[in-house]
């Protein structure tokens, strides 16, 4: 489903925002309430808000590097050009409000997120743990979240009939 209404964007500049906010809020909180490398249980066996850093790209690629300045540098270079080429669709599509922009919306939020960390910190933050029987998922935090549920959402909107794209 889909609405032309031009003041679309801001709403979905909220949930970019809204995104950003919470990755922040939450990576303060564990930096103040857990040391780096603790763990508080939330779901025994299940779940644990842990206190990690991750200098690398996803799933800790690239963070045994022996150029690590050059890794956090291209790693900002990269999250920059691909958080503008979002903003660009966002704006292009902004009047839009369906899957896609919203899941774009996430996308920029969360990269907009470890994007801060990756620059002040020259790491991003990982505090989320889940165990689900004998699997261990990589640490990960609220940024990488919507950046995965956004691109879910994405391929989803593009296996759906857009029938008023078409016209």
């Amino acid at each position: 489903m889909s609405f032309q209404n031009p003041r679309r964007l801001p709403w979905l500049t909220v949930v970019s925002a809204a995104v950003y906010a919470a990755d922040r809020l939450s990576k303060i909180w564990v930096s103040h309430h857990i040391e780096l490398g603790g763990a508080i249980p939330v779901i025994p066996r299940v779940l644990r808000f842990t206190h990690w850093t991750n200098d690398g790209a996803a799933f800790s690629m690239f963070a045994d590097s022996t150029s690590p300045a050059k890794v956090r540098w291209g790693l900002v270079a990269f999250t920059a050009i691909a958080a503008l080429a979002v903003l660009a669709l966002l704006i292009r599509w902004g009047s839009r409000f369906r899957l896609a922009t919203v899941a774009l919306a996430l996308i920029l939020g969360g990269a907009l997120g470890n994007l801060h960390d990756r620059i002040v910190y020259g790491a991003v933050v990982d505090f989320i743990e889940v165990h689900i029987f004998i699997y261990h998922w990589p640490d990960f935090n609220i940024a990488d979240s919507a950046i995965v549920t956004g691109a879910c959402l994405l391929v989803l909107d593009s296996l759906l009939p857009h029938h008023e794209r078409d016209s």
